[in-house]
């Protein structure tokens, strides 16, 4: 983790709540001098076709997702150390370890953001999973 992240960036790790249970941190608190960045739910839409891709695989999915929310949040300036919070919808928890297995791969710093994991009736184009995430633009 830089030091820039680390004057915007403090994450909360306390023995009075629950440890995390997977690849995020408890809580982040964001410096009041932090510009915001704001990504939507991504699905598994390539980019090149702008087709719904993946459709009964998850791990690839959630791959493709990964690999869009990167772009977006490169294009907002900013990189995944930058990312403050993450939601997962998924449209059934039974997939909750596959996610969690591609989702480690790209937060495998020190610097894992926040996150909630929610189980949704259903997702756009039948997508298994959608992640949408915020951070802050490094100054």
């Amino acid at each position: 983790m830089s030091e820039n992240t680390e004057q915007i960036l403090q994450t909360i790790n306390t023995q009075n709540a629950p440890k995390a249970i997977g690849p995020y941190s408890q809580a982040k608190v964001v410096s009041e001098k932090a510009k915001l960045f704001y990504i939507s739910g991504c699905i598994s839409i390539d980019p090149q076709t702008n087709q719904f891709v993946l459709k009964d695989d998850v791990i690839g999915q959630t791959e493709q997702v990964m690999k869009n929310l990167c772009a977006l949040v490169e294009a907002a300036g900013s990189n995944l150390d930058h990312v403050v919070k993450c939601n997962i919808y998924l449209d059934d928890m039974n997939n909750f370890q596959k996610v969690n297995d591609v989702y480690a791969k790209y937060f495998n710093g020190e610097n894992k953001p926040a996150r909630a994991c929610i189980a949704v009736k259903g997702l756009p184009a039948g997508a298994k999973v959608e992640i949408e995430c915020n951070g802050v633009v490094p100054q």
